[in-house]
């Protein structure tokens, strides 16, 4: 991962860290239940943000590099783990 790829997931991680940190505040606070399910949907979504950043570089460098290669096993390799991560993304977006 490039470095300006790594600060940006790091920048968004701290964010969403500040995010859990206040909706454990709001639960002690006893705070309103639909306020609390906002913020974790905000979360969700940050989240969500932060994986396609991540993403975005793996495909750019790890899968382009695999390709770029020649070897078919690689190839294979990168697109069955491409595959398998789209899966998770879709099934985290179905909630």
């Amino acid at each position: 991962m490039d470095q300006e790829t790594r600060r940006n997931a790091e920048r968004r991680l701290r964010r969403i860290q500040g995010q859990v940190e206040g909706l454990q505040r709001m639960l002690d606070e006893d705070r309103y239940c639909v306020d609390v399910l906002h913020q974790i949907a905000a979360v969700r979504a940050a989240l969500d943000q932060t994986g396609k950043v991540i993403l975005g570089a793996h495909v750019e460098t790890c899968v382009a590099d695999a390709f770029a290669s020649g070897s078919a096993g690689d190839r294979e390799k990168k697109k069955d783990e491409l595959l398998e991560v789209f899966s998770r993304f879709i099934r985290l977006g179905d909630r």
